[in-house]
C-alpha cells in the first residue's frame, strides 16, 4: 500500500503545523501574563489543589490533527493497494521492429504475437477497454482504448513491420501509460517484444525512466519476451546465419518493478500460455481509495469536538 497526491503542492502547508504549535504556547504565555494581574492563581491552585490555567494541550493536539487532515484532503490523497477489481482496462504494445521478423515462432514473431493478441481480445470482459500501440524506433497509437473488440482486432490485423529503425521500449511504456491515464479501473499494459532496446537517449537510464512513469501512474506492466537466442532474422536468407538479438533482462526488470509479470515465450505454445495467464489474472490491479471525503468528515467531527471542549472544560477565562 502507498499514498499518492493529486495536488502535492498543497503539502507545503504542512509547515504551518509547527507555526500552530509555536503560536499556541506564545498566546498562552501572553494570556497567563495578562490574567495574573487580576488574580493570584498560585493561591487558588493551593486551595483547589489543581491548576487553574492549563496549557490546553488537548486542544492543541486536536487542532494539529484537524490541520493535518485538512491539508491531506485538499492535496487529493489517495490510498493505493494491490487487489481485485471486476475488470481492468488494457493497452497492448506490440514490437514491430525488424528483429520481430525472426522465424523462431511461426510464421514469425510479429504474426504470432498478433494472432494471440486477437485471441486475448476476445477473452476480455465487455466492460474492459482495450487500446493498441505498435512501436519500433517510435511508438504509434493504433487504437485508443475502446470496448469495441472488432475495432481492436482490425487494428491488430493492420499492424506491419515498421519503417522506423530501432526499438524504443521506454517510449512504448510512456505511450501505453498515457492511453490508460483516463481509466478509473485497473490499468494494465501488455508489452510484447524481443526485449532488445536499441534506441538511445541523452539520459543515463531510459528504461528506468519509462518504468518510473508507469509506476507513478499505477500501471501494471506484463511483459512477454517473444523469441529465442537462436532466431534467424526473417527477411534475410538463413544461410547468412545471423540471429535476431534477444534480451529478456530488460523485460524482466520492467515487469518486476511495475508489479506485473514476465513471460518467456520461445515458441507459439508458450506465447499462447502467456496470454492465457494474463487473461486469467485480468481482475488483478492497483486499486485506489480517495481518502479526501473521509478526511473531511473526520475534520468536521474534530471541529465540533474542539468547539465542545472550548465551550465547557477549556473555555477561556473572563
Amino acid at each position: 500500500m502507498y499514498l499518492t497526491f493529486d495536488n502535492p503542492e498543497y503539502l507545503w502547508y504542512l509547515f504551518s503545523i509547527p507555526v500552530l504549535i509555536v503560536s499556541h504556547y506564545a498566546f498562552l504565555k501572553y494570556s497567563r501574563r495578562r490574567a495574573i494581574r487580576f488574580a493570584n492563581f498560585e493561591a487558588l491552585k493551593k486551595v483547589t489543589n489543581q491548576s487553574i490555567m492549563t496549557k490546553n494541550n488537548t486542544i492543541l493536539l486536536i487542532r494539529m490533527v484537524i490541520l493535518f487532515f485538512l491539508i491531506l484532503a485538499i492535496a487529493g490523497t489517495k490510498l493505493w493497494y494491490e487487489g481485485y477489481t471486476n475488470e481492468n482496462d488494457f493497452v497492448i504494445a506490440i514490437d514491430t521492429s525488424s528483429s520481430m521478423s525472426s522465424a523462431d515462432l511461426k510464421p514469425n514473431r510479429l504474426d504470432a504475437s498478433k494472432a494471440y493478441a486477437k485471441e486475448f481480445t476476445n477473452r476480455i470482459g465487455l466492460d474492459s477497454q482495450i487500446g493498441l500501440i505498435s512501436f519500433s524506433g517510435a511508438s504509434f497509437v493504433e487504437r485508443v482504448p475502446t470496448r469495441n473488440k472488432e475495432f481492436v482486432k482490425s487494428a491488430i490485423d493492420n499492424i506491419d513491420f515498421a519503417h522506423v529503425g530501432g526499438t524504443n521500449i521506454p517510449d512504448a511504456l510512456v505511450t501505453g501509460t498515457n492511453l490508460l491515464l483516463s481509466s478509473e479501473k485497473g490499468r494494465t499494459l501488455i508489452l510484447l517484444s524481443d526485449g532488445s532496446n536499441t534506441a538511445s537517449y541523452f539520459i543515463k537510464d531510459p528504461i528506468g525512466e519509462g518504468i518510473k512513469y508507469a509506476q507513478n501512474n499505477n500501471v501494471k506492466v506484463y511483459t512477454i519476451g517473444v523469441g529465442s537466442d537462436t532466431g534467424p532474422i526473417g527477411y534475410l536468407p538463413e544461410y547468412y546465419n545471423i540471429s535476431a538479438v534477444y534480451d529478456e533482462n530488460t523485460l524482466l526488470r520492467i515487469a518486476n518493478e511495475t508489479g506485473g509479470k514476465y513471460y518467456d515465450a520461445k515458441n507459439n505454445d508458450q506465447l499462447r500460455a502467456a496470454f492465457d495467464d494474463i487473461a486469467a489474472a485480468s481482475n488483478e490491479a492497483f486499486i485506489s481509495i480517495d481518502l479526501g471525503p473521509g478526511l473531511l468528515i473526520i475534520t468536521l467531527a474534530l471541529l465540533f469536538l474542539e468547539w465542545g471542549l472550548i465551550s465547557t472544560r477549556f473555555r477561556a477565562l473572563p
